[in-house]
């Protein structure tokens, strides 16, 4: 286990914004892992955070277990596995850096577009078509950095689904992502006896904070839920552009 003090107190930060993304403000979580990775390598901090994950699935899924979009869910998840399979395959070889790059600037024009042209959007499903595109981008963005939400939240949030429902979709979504990668993790051999027990001292903070994020969603007003969760993913957008610059020239 580690012992670092450093270490932690990144840690327990980078836990608090997974409960509150796994509580149903999704997305935020994606600063966990670079959080964690200033004090501990990279891949490291990876396994270490994905069995923090699976534990907080467990509790979203059976809050949320009545709530879920299907429609979503069918047409996300066979391109997450497509994602999850395409990023084992290449993790080798595949910049962390440049993913977060070129997600952050997509996922930042799209913010930009909805806030600049939102009085002239009507709500629509997008196609299904469309939505599988988005799974395996999620899924590949997922494996290499657990950093699958903003796919998820541009297929998603055009829709305006109740913020119950939106929670709901999110967390069965990442549940069945999540447990997927867990071979592929095994594959490449990222868990160890001594990175699974660190994941184990954060579990506490893991479960308290998740309780913490479902409360949120339920007591958060239609509206401002959707206002809110933009400003994150436009902030979020930000921090993986940044991360991705800071990868490639620092």
């Amino acid at each position: 286990m580690i012992s670092d003090p450093t270490f932690y107190v990144a840690a327990v930060i980078g836990v608090v914004f997974l409960g509150l993304a796994k509580g149903g403000f999704s997305g935020v979580g994606i600063i966990a892992t670079p959080l964690i990775a200033l004090t501990v390598p990279p891949v490291r901090a990876a396994a270490i955070v994905l069995p923090i994950l699976l534990v907080q699935d467990v509790i979203s899924v059976w809050v949320y277990r009545r709530d879920w979009d299907a429609w979503n869910i069918k047409v996300l998840l066979p391109g997450a596995v497509l994602g999850i399979g395409a990023g084992w395959a290449l993790a080798a070889y595949v910049s962390e850096a440049y993913v977060r790059l070129a997600l952050g600037l997509v996922v930042c024009a799209f913010v930009l577009n909805v806030w600049v042209g939102a009085a002239n959007k009507a709500v629509a499903r997008p196609s299904a078509l469309s939505g599988v595109f988005m799974g395996v981008l999620s899924g590949f963005t997922s494996m290499i950095s657990h950093a699958g939400a903003p796919p998820f939240q541009m297929h998603v949030l055009p829709q305006r689904l109740d913020r119950v429902r939106f929670a709901a979709t999110a967390a069965v979504f990442f549940a069945v992502v999540n447990a997927i990668k867990v071979v592929p993790y095994l594959l490449l051999g990222q868990f160890s006896t001594e990175n699974l027990a660190t994941s184990a001292v954060l579990f506490p903070f893991a479960i308290l904070t998740n309780v913490l994020g479902i409360w949120l969603v339920r007591v958060t007003p239609h509206k401002w839920f959707y206002r809110i969760t933009y400003f994150l993913v436009f902030l979020i957008s930000l921090e993986l552009i940044r991360g991705g610059v800071t990868g490639i020239f620092g």
